[in-house]
């Protein structure tokens, strides 16, 4: 989860908009009071004056404006930074050539959190910069004190835009562990009333069917089956793990675990399959939903082949075993039954992953062969 559009990361830049609001009507009363006090460094009174008007006005404005998330938009951020710079560049003609204090002194402090806090440290750095660059530039003598005021501009854009981006991914990894807890302890849960429940009595029907014999035995011997079904669900469930964005795994390596002796053989490349942790374990997963079905409607020991091959652009899955084939429309007709397992476990999988599915079946066996895109690794969304 991107921590720029996470539910977490936006409630977070929410409230230091809000905070950034209050702030704002700080510097703007500082700014208006100073310009009382210092009325006398004025040239051009009138022009002072209409451009300390025009600040409470922008003020009320941005107030009002970024109170919204959709009303935040680059060209909003670009006029607030361009008002800011524009009354640093008027200075000169309202105060005179050799004014000490610009005119909208720490008011242009609210454009630059604005830019940190929507675009972090970059907007922060670039805010900061241009300020700083349009201060100096319309001072004839520039002091120590106008250098490390130029200074304070770029070096607080870019540490508070860093904070806001450490508290959005903060934020964000956050909301995801606590779903994930949440997610494990439903699981949780619901093993221990599928164990409680479900599994006990197709243990007690598998066991009266082998006891009674004729056509209870044959129930018995499905109940059985959907046990060990069951229960294999409970485990895989239990293993899932969060997954982290960034995170690469070798798809080499999570499909050579599936390798089961003589009964399932793997086929992989000599070197890594490097590819995002989420899309790989997908593709196991995939891979897991066919050797089920292989045991389901082969035999247990049926034998299975995996085969893995890699592409610059793409990786192709193949899964294939030697039984009698699917009957012409059985797919179909467990769809329509509500019995999703091959559209939803394997072709959905692939479907999400951008993928694409193809199944060869017949006397000769079944077979599938996927074909998924391969991120390159390291590039951005």
């Amino acid at each position: 989860m991107s921590s720029w559009t996470s539910p977490a990361s936006i409630a977070i830049k929410d409230r230091m908009f809000r905070a950034l609001a209050v702030l704002r009507w700080v510097l703007l009363l500082n700014t208006v009071a100073l310009s009382i006090y210092r009325a006398d460094s004025f040239q051009r009174p009138v022009a002072g004056a209409a451009c300390v008007v025009a600040m409470v006005l922008w003020t009320g404005f941005t107030t009002w404006a970024y109170a919204e998330p959709r009303r935040r938009t680059f060209r909003l951020l670009a006029a607030d930074l361009a008002l800011a710079i524009a009354m640093l560049l008027v200075t000169p003609l309202v105060k005179g050539d050799g004014f000490s204090a610009s005119l909208p002194g720490y008011w242009v402090m609210g454009a630059l959190f604005a830019w940190a806090v929507h675009y972090r440290a970059l907007g922060g750095l670039v805010a900061g910069t241009l300020l700083a660059a349009a201060d100096l530039s319309q001072r004839q003598d520039i002091g120590q004190s106008d250098y490390g005021n130029a200074f304070l501009l770029i070096v607080g854009g870019l540490i508070v835009g860093f904070m806001c981006d450490s508290l959005q991914q903060m934020a964000t990894e956050r909301d995801v562990a606590e779903r994930s807890a949440a997610m494990a302890a439903e699981r949780a849960r619901l093993a221990r009333v599928v164990h409680d429940g479900v599994l006990q009595v197709l243990a007690l029907v598998q066991r009266r069917g082998r006891e009674l014999g004729g056509e209870a035995a044959e129930l018995g011997r499905l109940a059985g089956e959907q046990e060990r079904v069951l229960r294999e669900l409970i485990r895989a469930q239990e293993a899932v793990t969060t997954v982290h964005g960034d995170e690469i795994v070798d798809l080499a390596s999570e499909l050579a675990r599936l390798e089961r002796g003589e009964t399932v053989t793997v086929a992989t490349p000599g070197t890594a399959v490097e590819l995002p942790a989420a899309t790989a374990y997908e593709v196991v997963a995939v891979a897991r939903a066919c050797l089920d079905n292989v045991r389901r409607h082969v035999c247990e020991d049926a034998p299975a082949w995996v085969l893995l091959q890699a592409f610059p652009d793409r990786v192709e899955l193949s899964v294939r075993d030697d039984g009698p084939g699917i009957p012409a429309g059985r797919l179909e007709e467990a769809a329509a039954q509500g019995r999703l397992g091959v559209s939803e476990s394997i072709r959905g999988r692939i479907a999400d992953l951008g993928g694409t599915s193809e199944l060869v079946t017949g006397p000769f066996g079944t077979e599938w062969e996927f074909a998924i895109p391969r991120p390159v690794l390291g590039s951005s969304a």
